[in-house]
């Protein structure tokens, strides 16, 4: 805490200054801690769609992006955030899907989650799902080990009966 500090003595010309100081050369790492070149750079921040965005066209990227604007198209993702403000108007297709705003078309994700404030008006092709309490959801889900590839079908259901058709088959 209590030193004699040197930063008001006068400057001696023959000590030698940090420029002229050598640097000691690093020691290389070993080879076992040496992390993979694929794992070399920092992971690319999330792309973006800024609420006052509408975009018209598909839209697709191998990393994250999260969906504060109206998209009228289709996307294909890693993780995709709906924003809770946000409209899709298209089919989603990410290995994980949140929804906290409105969709309207065919998801199809690894794992899947409607957030309270979601609507989502279309099926829903699914690994893992959670659908919070308050979600408002209309269409069919179906449970898949492999949804997001391009073959993954969606099961059609017989349309349930009700009212007078119902007691006509009782």
């Amino acid at each position: 805490m209590f030193s004699k500090s040197k930063i008001n003595d006068p400057i001696d010309p023959s000590a030698p200054t940090p420029e002229k100081t050598p640097l000691a050369a690093p020691k290389p790492a070993p080879q076992a801690a040496a992390a993979p070149a694929a794992k070399a750079g920092p992971k690319p921040a999330p792309s973006i769609i800024s609420s006052d965005l509408k975009i018209t066209g598909n839209l697709e990227t191998t990393g994250d992006m999260q969906i504060e604007g109206q998209i009228e198209g289709d996307i294909r993702s890693h993780l995709l955030t709906i924003g809770q403000n946000a409209t899709v108007r298209g089919e989603i297709v990410a290995d994980d899907v949140v929804v906290n705003g409105k969709v309207i078309g065919r998801i199809r994700g690894l794992k899947i989650r409607l957030a309270s404030t979601a609507r989502v008006e279309g099926d829903i092709l699914h690994k893992n799902i959670a659908i919070e309490s308050g979600a408002q959801f209309e269409g069919s889900v179906q449970r898949s080990d492999d949804p997001i590839s391009q073959d993954a079908p969606v099961r059609k259901l017989a349309a349930p009966t009700y009212g007078a058709a119902a007691a006509a088959d009782s």
